[in-house]
């Protein structure tokens, strides 16, 4: 039989089957790799009872046939559908966290006793493509969790995602979180189990190098499965995946065994203990807490600086905050969840006292008044010239506020190198000034616990001001106006340690103080007048230095004339000094120092100083961050003009550029002098 079909008809059924296979693949593609229609209530019926926080930090309840294309929304792969949590690098937090996230949080709360039941499957797509290898957090992403509702709301459980770039596995492990004994939970830390690959505190070498890629580890876009039960007290897990070992755990949520610091594991010496994450918890652990579960992609990658947190900042990419560029490069996390379910007593109370505590947490203002409460006691001078007496509830962001580091919050003192400077002064400073003045004879104290975060990077070695910044001071409000004591901080570029040390400076003889002249004393690292042989030809690095970022506490307690100094800092040895107010060792030029032979006198300060060096002149105390970094040429003073780079006083590219000082303060008192020990 013979069927003939003529060319007009042959173009068509031609057109036909074309167009017919183009929808088909389109659809098929669309099943594969796109949204679908559906909510995610229709994929996974259990949406009633969680409300639903998203990567820009906001709470949008419960998530009953809703969707949002940038953070929660459905797909389908070739199998199945599943329901997609998104959340970039950086966008705006919940809570205190420094970590979005778009993930679920139970609606009710319950006892460890009285327990709850979570199942998960699912599979992780993506991790954050950039970061510091050498930061635990970095590369993860949590996607289970138990939280507390109370106390310090700590997570007994949350459970972990990480692949290093390059590798094709990655590994899953579960943290537990201690529930800090006191009130203080800046001390909290972390226990890390193995699942499948390694637990938390693998981490790489340098910024770039990673450890060797898990043997047994689970590849992104592979499925595993969870399950977390909470029964009398115990929490049972039990992890599952095709291919791969099961693995269960327990773990009492009512008896702690990390009481003493004797008892921290190993794991955590290492990886916590060094960036003063060292507390010990309370015998009960989280007995007498509401727990709630949580469920989705809580993206541990964040773009903090290293410095701040080694164990919790991960330095990567974040294009300003900019979500589709995160996400057009690889700097986000996505978890893609098929099934899921929870079940919970009949007991189970609210938990919406919560939520009430913690939406647009991070968003308000925590003024630094509430962290170090003696700002009634002080006015501040700050880096564009701006000045301020009253400090309570007051803060003004680029100079002064505060900020968490994953632990903490930190009153935060920062300055460029060139802005608006007290009138006897060529260096910026955001500065407390004491209000209350008293006498060396009265005597007075000032404690502080503060971290350097940044010293110019810009600078001439030869300088000794160069890349330092005072940290504290006693400063005179009689006479020449000298300062009996300042603090510093100095540290070379290209050098990861720096020093402290304290100086002298001497209240000098006559009515002529230009010979005024400083005699610095060394407290880790070196001393003020080790400098560069050329502009940027840099001394040794101190074995004993202090890093930027790294804690130290320093203590002034002036008593009946005599100024006690101590310094500490976890592993450094403590320092203590003591230096007469009210007598000087400095009246003769035979009496000054080989020191000052070398770095004042060839600029002409070679003066001497009073007898009774500062005795009955009023002072006050200074805290802060008094830049010492400037742009003045080293030809007109040698020791304090920096030459530092300005860009002609412009503050916006000076803190762009590293042009800049910032000192984060955690805990400081102001008072009386007392007895020393």
């Amino acid at each position: 039989m013979n069927i003939k079909i003529s060319k007009s008809n042959f173009v068509y059924y031609l057109l036909m089957i074309s167009a017919m296979l183009l929808f088909y693949n389109c659809a098929e593609n669309k099943k594969q790799n796109s949204v679908i229609g559906a909510n995610a209530n229709e994929v996974i019926p259990f949406f009633q009872h969680w409300n639903l926080i998203l990567g820009d930090g906001s709470n949008v309840g419960q998530a009953t046939n809703y969707q949002n294309k940038n953070f929660f929304y459905t797909a389908s792969d070739d199998k199945e559908d599943w329901v997609v949590f998104k959340t970039p690098n950086a966008g705006n937090t919940h809570g205190t966290s420094n970590n979005t996230r778009t993930e679920l949080a139970q609606l009710k709360k319950w006892s460890p006793m009285t327990g709850g039941k979570m199942n998960a499957t699912l599979k992780v797509m993506n991790v954050a493509q950039t970061g510091d290898a050498r930061v635990a957090a970095t590369y993860s992403v949590v996607v289970g969790q138990i939280h507390s509702a109370d106390g310090h709301e700590n997570e007994p459980l949350k459970i972990f995602y990480k692949k290093f770039p390059g590798h094709t596995k990655g590994s899953v492990f579960w943290n537990y979180e201690i529930n800090t004994k006191g009130d203080d939970n800046s001390g909290r830390w972390d226990y890390s189990y193995p699942v499948w690959g390694y637990d938390f505190s693998v981490v790489g070498t340098d910024k770039d190098a990673y450890p060797s890629e898990p043997e047994d580890g689970i590849a992104l876009g592979e499925e595993f499965s969870y399950e977390v039960e909470v029964k009398e007290g115990i929490m049972h897990l039990t992890f599952t995946s095709q291919g791969h070992e099961t693995k269960t755990f327990t773990k009492n949520l009512l008896s702690s065994e990390y009481t003493k610091r004797s008892d921290w594991p190993e794991q955590v010496k290492n990886l916590f203990v060094p960036i003063g994450q060292d507390g010990v918890e309370r015998e009960g652990a989280y007995a007498n807490e509401g727990l709630f579960f949580k469920l989705g992609c809580y993206n541990q990658t964040n773009g903090k600086d290293p410095n701040v947190n080694k164990v919790w900042c991960s330095g990567a990419e974040t294009h300003g905050g900019d979500i589709q560029k995160q996400y057009g490069d690889g700097n986000y996390a996505e978890v893609w969840f098929k099934s899921a379910s929870i079940k919970i007593s009949d007991n189970a109370i609210s938990n919406a006292g919560y939520f009430k505590a913690n939406d647009g947490l991070s968003s308000k203002t925590v003024y630094p008044s509430e962290v170090i409460p003696f700002m009634d006691k002080f006015k501040i001078l700050m880096g564009d010239g701006t000045t301020k007496k009253d400090l309570v509830n007051y803060e003004y962001k680029d100079f002064f506020y505060t900020v968490i580091d994953g632990t903490r919050r930190w009153v935060v003192y920062k300055t460029p190198n060139s802005g608006v400077t007290s009138k006897n002064s060529s260096n910026t400073r955001t500065e407390l000034h004491e209000k209350r003045e008293w006498t060396p004879e009265e005597g007075g104290k000032l404690t502080g616990t503060c971290k350097v975060m940044q010293v110019s990077v810009s600078g001439n070695a030869r300088v000794a001001a160069s890349y330092s910044t005072v940290v504290g001071q006693i400063h005179s409000g009689e006479g020449h106006e000298n300062e009996p004591l300042k603090i510093f901080y100095k540290k070379f570029p290209g050098h990861t340690k720096g020093s402290v040390f304290w100086n002298y400076e001497i209240n000098t003889e006559g009515d002529d103080n230009s010979g005024r002249w400083d005699f610095s004393t060394a407290v880790w690292g070196h001393n003020m007048s080790v400098v560069g042989a050329s502009k940027n030809d840099y001394p040794a690095e101190p074995e004993d230095g202090i890093e930027l970022g790294e804690e130290f506490s320093y203590e002034v307690n002036v008593y009946e004339g005599i100024m006690y100094l101590t310094f500490k800092s976890d592993k450094h040895e403590t320092k203590t000094f003591t230096k007469n107010l009210v007598s000087s060792e400095y009246v003769k030029k035979s009496d000054i120092p080989e020191q000052v032979r070398k770095l004042f006198v060839p600029i002409g300060q070679d003066g001497t100083e009073r007898v009774i060096a500062y005795s009955g002149e009023l002072g006050y105390f200074k805290q802060g961050a008094y830049n010492q970094t400037n742009g003045k040429s080293p030809e007109k003073n040698i020791v304090w003009c920096a030459g530092a780079e300005t860009y002609g006083g412009d503050i916006t590219k000076q803190y762009e550029n590293g042009c800049y000082t910032e000192v984060w303060f955690r805990e400081a008192m102001v008072g009386p002098g007392t007895p020393p020990k």
